[in-house]
């Protein structure tokens, strides 16, 4: 049986990216940074709560304030739809940005805090991600997204049977991953509650690239020995996922080394909302449309319910990549790659982190 995957038009070259500081043999700069956990390896990332320092005493417990300056927007090295928005380089002021993606156990701080209800939650479903066989690939496109009848930030497979009792604590993903099935209008109502924002596109993509524009920020992260430097598929999609980088599906926040910024997981592991709406050229490459796995649900008993009140909502960017990128298929694990996502659908591969602008 032959499996055909789509394949990105352009190739990348699998280099390793040389030049990225590891924030954890520095000291922090007391100018840019408040207190801030350490993290950076495997054995750092394991061990993490998943609330930062000083978290609910300062107004920017986990940030990095990043600096003002210059960047190129976009890349000539990606897809079409990355050309650079501007000819000239384009000036930034600096701002505040989470130092990882906001993980469960702030989100769900902000629930116990405020009873916020997800639009998962309140819609009853989400786009789940698994493995699927040979035969399955052959029967439905995206065979790996499945519209499941309650998902959500708490129980993001769905419940575990018919019946099952709602989302504990024991159940519960873990508080040092990152939160997922979230909607835009989630992050925004999490932000909004820290008195914070989503990063604009360019503010988010600045941040990622941390004062580089060399070519290999183009190139599959990996570090000077060649190992996987962020959590992305390793093998092909999306049958086989040999994780070389240590996880086959979402990691704790903070178990690759920090861009020159400080910030981790720019790159790979979830997806990131931004706030602004997707504009401009776009570029079909089949990445894995789960607002198309939704429609094809409306006829699937199980979750017609749910899905028959779905409409499509404004497309979104979201930044960074995934757990999910892979080299034959996504190749979104860049800086510079930008994917439009439905503002109102939750899904398993897409998170956020937020931003402060205050001086």
């Amino acid at each position: 049986m032959r499996i055909l995957l789509a394949r990105p038009s352009l190739v990348f070259l699998v280099v390793a990216c040389v030049g990225t500081a590891v924030w954890s043999r520095a000291a922090p700069d007391p100018d840019r940074h408040h207190a801030l956990v350490l993290l950076g390896s495997e054995a750092r990332c394991a061990a993490g709560s998943g609330l930062p320092p000083n978290w609910g005493s300062d107004p920017h417990a986990g940030m990095v304030r990043v600096p003002d300056g210059d960047f190129v927007f976009g890349s000539k090295l990606g897809y079409p739809d990355e050309r650079p928005a501007d000819a000239e380089r384009r000036k930034m002021r600096g701002f505040w940005i989470d130092q990882t993606e906001v993980t469960n156990a702030q989100f769900e701080a902000f629930v116990q805090a405020t009873g916020y209800v997800t639009q998962a939650e309140r819609e009853g479903a989400a786009v789940v991600f698994h493995q699927p066989d040979a035969d399955e690939l052959q029967r439905r496109p995206y065979a790996w997204w499945t519209y499941v009848r309650g998902a959500n930030w708490k129980q993001t497979h769905g419940p575990a049977a018919a019946g099952a009792a709602p989302a504990t604590a024991a159940s519960m993903p873990p508080p040092n991953q990152p939160v997922t099935m979230i909607t835009q209008a989630d992050a925004l109502a999490y932000a909004g509650w820290l008195g914070r924002d989503l990063p604009t596109e360019a503010q988010w993509e600045y941040a990622a690239k941390a004062g580089r524009d060399d070519r290999q920020l183009d190139s599959a992260p990996l570090d000077g020995a060649g190992r996987p430097a962020a959590n992305y598929w390793q093998g092909p999609f999306p049958l086989a996922n040999t994780a070389d980088d240590g996880h086959a599906g979402l990691a704790p926040v903070g178990c690759y080394a920090a861009n020159p910024f400080g910030l981790y997981d720019m790159i790979g592991n979830a997806w990131e909302w931004t706030r602004d709406p997707y504009s401009g050229a776009r570029q079909p490459h089949a990445n894995g449309d789960t607002a198309a796995v939704v429609a094809a649900a409306v006829a699937t008993a199980a979750v017609a319910t749910a899905a028959s009140a779905r409409r499509p909502d404004q497309p979104t960017v979201i930044k960074g990549g995934s757990f999910l990128c892979s080299p034959d298929y996504c190749v979104r694990y860049r800086a510079s790659a930008r994917e439009s996502q439905e503002a109102d659908l939750g899904a398993s591969h897409i998170g956020f982190r937020t931003v402060s602008r205050t001086p």
